[in-house]
């Protein structure tokens, strides 16, 4: 059922509880990811205004809470949310550790639903989910569906190198690249694996080998904005292969940055700038519409937290606001909806993970000194396992520092 129409379904339905339903929004607002956490504040607030801030016949209150990136501070915003504030409904987190963290806090609060932000750790869902957190943004992995194949076959390189951030989104990020560039012969020679929020990179930029013919970067917010200054002020130019937030607008967008060396550089993830689908350009014009201190367009960010919480909004119409008996006709719409969104429909697996298209995007100027991701290729549906039967996805193991390798 698609937004409008169960909108429409849900008008005027009468409920036994006709009090405001709480939702939570917790983002990063602190650290080196507070510009994608405004953005995806944005997300949620164009979701609600689509449904004119209710669902089911019920007001939809919303309340927000901060983080800075790490597990503990995203647990104890959840805590002060759901213990204090008693939402009926938590979307965040926005960053993959702290994702992991809020679905194991989620198991010991089975009466509130959890659906998520932007977080993209594979292991969040993949390894022991909690049965009342709901993903409807998809992975890490999944964002870089095709991108392996598309740097070897398309763009011919066959070595690289990779610089990241240190936990478990980029894992999952370079596991996603790695799978078919691996199966296809391209070799990862090093990767370097720097703390979040390190400004200094002068001693991983001298440490890049020079023998490579593409340098795979997953850095995001101002890690990415700092190390890519860092990397062209030493004189560096590989050509670039990107994790899906590296060149996202919310880097693109920031000044300040060599645009000429970011031209041409690939990446592939849940959106494309410059899409055409009617649905696609009607978000962006709504979301330039609704926020002067915008980004040049919306970030994947906003448009995580804007799918959670389409999500979410629409499952209550579909139960008319009932939330009693544990939320179970709410859980039980979550899981069966076809959601249609801005970027395609979108449905979750028996893990309450989406599957999802990916675009393969490649960064081109705008003409008026912007960037922006132009899409070359659809991925379609791509589920958690990249297409794989789940028995010999998870023979693999899961994405960590080391895995996987090649050579």
């Amino acid at each position: 059922m698609t937004a409008a129409a169960a909108l429409v379904a849900g008008a005027g339905a009468a409920t036994a509880d006709e009090h405001p339903i709480k939702l939570g929004g917790l983002a990063t607002l602190e650290g080196p990811f507070a510009v994608p956490g405004e953005d995806g504040i944005r997300g949620i607030r164009m979701a609600l205004e689509k449904f004119g801030h209710e669902a089911g016949g019920r007001e939809i209150e919303l309340i927000t809470a901060s983080s800075d990136a790490s597990p503990d501070s995203a647990v104890n915003a959840a805590r002060r949310l759901v213990e204090n504030d008693e939402v009926d409904v938590l979307v965040g987190p926005l960053s993959g550790s702290e994702g992991i963290a809020v679905k194991d806090y989620a198991k010991n609060h089975p009466d509130t639903t959890f659906v998520n932000g932007s977080s993209a750790a594979q292991r969040t869902t993949l390894d022991d989910p909690s049965e009342n957190f709901f993903r409807f943004s998809t992975d890490g992995a999944q964002w870089q569906a095709g991108l392996g194949e598309y740097a070897y076959e398309e763009k011919g390189y066959e070595k690289v190198a990779i610089v990241a951030e240190d936990y478990s989104f980029p894992y999952s990020l370079v596991m996603g690249f790695m799978t078919d560039f691996c199966a296809l012969g391209g070799q990862v020679v090093e990767k370097f694996y720097v703390p979040l929020g390190t400004r200094d990179y002068a001693t991983t930029v001298a440490s890049i080998p020079q023998d490579i013919d593409a340098l795979y970067v997953a850095l995001g917010g101002s890690d990415a904005i700092n190390f890519l200054s860092q990397y062209q002020q030493m004189g560096s130019a590989k050509p670039m292969i990107a994790g899906s937030i590296t060149v996202d607008q919310s880097v693109l967008g920031a000044k300040g940055q060599q645009r000429d060396y970011l031209a041409g550089t690939i990446t592939a993830g849940p959106i494309a700038d410059n899409w055409d689908d009617p649905k696609w350009v009607e978000f962006k014009e709504t979301y330039a519409e609704m926020f002067d201190d915008g980004l040049p367009s919306p970030s994947l960010f906003a448009h995580a937290y804007y799918v959670n919480t389409l999500a979410v909004l629409t499952a209550l119409d579909e139960v008319d606001g009932d939330l009693s008996n544990g939320q179970q006709a709410f859980r039980e719409a979550l899981q069966n909806l076809e959601l249609e969104t801005p970027t395609g429909t979108i449905s979750v697996d028996e893990n309450r993970n989406a599957v999802a298209d990916i675009f393969i995007t490649e960064v081109v100027k705008d003409g008026e000194g912007g960037l922006y991701n132009e899409v070359v290729k659809i991925v379609p549906e791509v589920n958690q396992t990249l297409g794989q039967p789940e028995e010999e996805f998870l023979a693999n193991g899961f994405a960590s520092r080391d895995n996987p390798s090649c050579p």
